[in-house]
């Protein structure tokens, strides 16, 4: 059974950091880019970033470039979103998901969505 479990979210304050965690089981990871995505109340889910089966290639939100870098494990069946100089406005549930489509950071084209993980920026 395939299982995507985020982890690491929490309270943080602006300009701090967070790392989150997206432990996967029950498919072979390495055969999959890992895309993670939020969504905050009263709007739409966005893909904040993707990472191809390799690890080699990322791609990022324009609005997270430069502070958020996303990571995976192939061996230990991880991917990490590392999260430096948070703003206010990232706050929102965060989840990560296996890629099926083409596209890397529509979430349609992604699925095995995990539960979420609530990070929270403020003061």
């Amino acid at each position: 059974q395939v299982h995507l479990v985020e982890s690491g979210g929490g309270l943080v304050q602006p300009g701090g950091s967070l790392r989150l965690s997206c432990a996967v089981s029950g498919f072979p990871m390495i055969n999959y880019a890992i895309g993670w995505f939020r969504q905050a109340p009263g709007k739409e889910r966005e893909g904040v970033s993707c990472i191809n089966k390799s690890g080699s290639s990322t791609i990022y939100l324009d609005s997270v470039k430069g502070r958020f870098t996303t990571s995976r494990d192939n061996a230990k069946n991880m991917v990490f979103l590392q999260m430096d100089s948070l703003k206010p406005e990232d706050t929102a549930v965060y989840y990560c998901a296996r890629k099926y489509g083409s596209s890397c950071l529509r979430s349609a084209d992604f699925g095995s969505w995990g539960q979420g993980t609530q990070v929270t920026v403020s003061s």
